[in-house]
């Protein structure tokens, strides 16, 4: 891939998006001469046990809201209802819906798409944010459904309950190492390359993981304030971060990183 003409012209990117959603960023990668080397750092796959997935899902009219903080978890909620038989359509009597940021908002769009968002931070995409967002729009005792990863933090789920809501929290996904990443992390660390893409702390930590302390100082760009926080934990020299936090906000990020006027010099050189 890559070419010589583009505003990435031979810059060596490292996706490490899995490959069912790194199709889109790697061809506007390529159309802007970028030479693209995925990685992808995690394996993304469906819960160990659905039994409480499907159960919250079958009752959805017992919640008030239902949270989201990746597009992934939305997939995991849209494939397991639709293996249930269950319609994309909440109605008057089901939760309406929160997102963590624009990402996740347009992943809800689009499995829920007679429904509306009701709720999105407008600048701080993480747990702390949606939890401002949400500060005097929850009353006390209102039920919560937060479908998340194997890998879920608490902060989310422990600040809705210090707010005063009843907070269900299910596994909508599950996170696993894929086969072979250690060696293609080995390849990707000897070879070099101009930046690493993260658009999740699991991928940030897979890739870490895989790396056994080769990161320290490697140049990252980020997706947002959750995974910058986990790529600077890694050792990431995380160079520019996406606003918006979304595919089109990092490539946005790394045509801003390595323009001609930041005289960033290439990987190697």
């Amino acid at each position: 891939m890559g070419g010589d003409r583009g505003t990435l012209a031979g810059r060596r990117i490292v996706v490490t998006r899995r490959a069912g959603q790194s199709a889109g960023l790697v061809a506007a990668l390529d159309e802007r001469g970028a030479v693209v080397v995925e990685v992808p750092a995690i394996e993304i796959g469906p819960p160990a046990d659905p039994a409480p997935l499907d159960r919250a899902l079958r009752s959805l009219e017992a919640y008030g809201w239902m949270v989201f903080t990746s597009a992934n978890a939305v997939r995991g909620v849209r494939d397991r209802m639709a293996i249930l038989g269950l319609p994309p359509v909440l109605g008057e009597r089901g939760p309406r819906l929160a997102s963590v940021g624009p990402a996740t908002s347009l992943a809800l769009r689009e499995a829920f798409p007679e429904e509306a968002v009701g709720l999105e931070p407008e600048t701080d995409h993480r747990a702390a944010g949606l939890l401002r967002a949400f500060a005097g729009v929850l009353g006390p005792g209102v039920r919560v459904l937060v479908p998340a990863s194997s890998r879920a933090r608490d902060e989310l789920p422990v600040g809705l309950r210090e707010l005063g809501a009843v907070v269900d929290v299910v596994e909508a996904y599950r996170t696993s190492e894929p086969a072979g990443i250690r060696e293609a992390v080995t390849l990707c660390l000897d070879a070099g390359f101009d930046a690493a893409l993260f658009a999740s702390p699991s991928a940030v930590e897979g890739f870490a993981g895989a790396a056994g302390g080769r990161l320290l100082g490697r140049p990252a760009v980020v997706i947002g304030p959750t995974t910058e926080a986990a790529a600077r934990a890694a050792g990431l020299d995380v160079r520019a971060v996406a606003r918006p936090s979304t595919g089109e906000g990092l490539i946005a990020a790394l045509e801003g990183l390595f323009a001609p006027e930041a005289g960033v010099p290439r990987a190697g050189s």
